[in-house]
């Protein structure tokens, strides 16, 4: 871990959470091994995916927070790396350094897609972990269903756009896919097979829904369940402070349901609660700037006065504030998040050991009510 890293994670310390796993003998880090014997399987899930389990137990590492990705045997930092700006807005050089720096930090979940950039941050992430020897040290997710030379969710398409995802990633497999549309051209039962078949395969290890409504969520497990087949795990779709309506007024209770872990996307809005956007004359020149006119209401402003104070209390960043309220509500395993410089990563990165009161989280629920 680089001296600046360490200045800025603190004294590395990590507060107890109740029921918590405490680590075992002490190690360098923990890796994103291929299962053991007695470890949870695809097929576990399904026995299981309707069991009283747990949803997100944490495991804190000696250096770095675990969670646990829902029913799957994956363990993730709590915060994924979004690399929806690689080969966008950050280059080669700086896509190294911000994945750099993210791994010095202790994390070890990435989150791509075929689509970002046109395949480029898959290659620019594949290349990384060549470069660093890194690929059995991170939980590495991609989506499929918006690529341009393989789009929409039939069998073929989803086999082709994932051999193309392996080759450009560098690697044999996908610890997690996303279907990253709900492509109702398709029946379920044929896209799950095909994912399901990918799963047997060892090219895919587990998968996900974004873009999905309640109702489709509980069509996918109802077919898996009549098939035999892998359910979903894992549910990204967009969640925070300013848009809440769709996740709390009806996913989260399908996803409480069928113990999915959550993954938030724009979990800052486009950049708006990092607070660097607080007036017209701050969007000016950036390529959100669209977005983020959207939010700089008074509404906005009033979330982002809230996000301050208690960003000042815990001596850490707005964004770090910001992501974790997202952590403190239930089901959410990792909100994902992009940075371009690896000073935005080390302030992202301060979420994982942001404690909010339950006071804190009522304030910021009512800033942005």
């Amino acid at each position: 871990m680089t001296d600046r890293a360490v200045r800025a994670w603190g004294t590395g310390v990590l507060p107890v959470v109740p029921g918590a796993e405490l680590p075992g003998p002490r190690r360098r880090r923990d890796r994103a091994a291929p299962a053991l014997a007695d470890a949870p399987t695809p097929a576990d899930a399904r026995r299981t995916a309707s069991a009283g389990l747990p949803t997100v137990p944490v495991d804190l590492g000696v250096i770095q927070p675990r969670r646990r990705l829902g029913v799957s045997d994956l363990r993730v930092f709590p915060l994924a790396l979004g690399g929806n700006v690689f080969g966008w807005t950050a280059d080669q050089a700086a896509t190294t350094a911000v994945l750099d720096a993210y791994h010095d930090l202790g994390g070890n979940f990435v989150d791509t897609a075929d689509s970002y950039a046109g395949g480029r941050s898959e290659i620019m992430v594949g290349a990384w972990m060549r470069a660093r020897g890194a690929r059995d040290d991170m939980v590495v997710t991609t989506k499929v269903g918006k690529g341009a030379d393989h789009p929409g969710l039939t069998p073929r398409a989803i086999e082709r756009s994932v051999e193309a995802s392996l080759e450009r990633l560098g690697t044999d497999r996908i610890d997690l896919l996303y279907l990253h549309v709900d492509d109702t051209e398709v029946a379920f039962e044929r896209t799950l097979l095909a994912v399901d078949h990918l799963i047997r395969a060892g090219k895919v290890r587990w998968f996900g829904g974004s873009h999905h409504s309640g109702n489709r969520l509980y069509e996918a497990r109802i077919a898996a369940g009549m098939l035999g087949v892998a359910p979903m795990v894992a549910l990204q779709n967009e969640y925070n402070l300013l848009r809440r309506t769709e996740y709390e007024q009806g996913l989260a209770h399908v996803a409480a349901q069928q113990r999915l872990a959550v993954m938030p996307r724009f979990a800052l809005a486009g950049g708006f609660l990092t607070g660097k956007y607080r007036s017209r004359a701050d969007a000016s020149g950036t390529p959100r700037r669209t977005a983020v006119l959207r939010d700089l209401t008074k509404r906005g402003l009033r979330v982002l006065h809230e996000l301050d104070r208690v960003a000042s209390v815990h001596e850490v960043s707005t964004a770090a504030v910001a992501l974790a309220w997202l952590l403190a509500k239930p089901n959410v395993v990792a909100p994902v998040a992009s940075a371009t410089t690896a000073a935005q990563v080390v302030e992202l990165a301060q979420a994982a050991r942001v404690q909010l009161t339950r006071t804190q989280v009522l304030d910021l629920d009512r800033a942005s009510a």
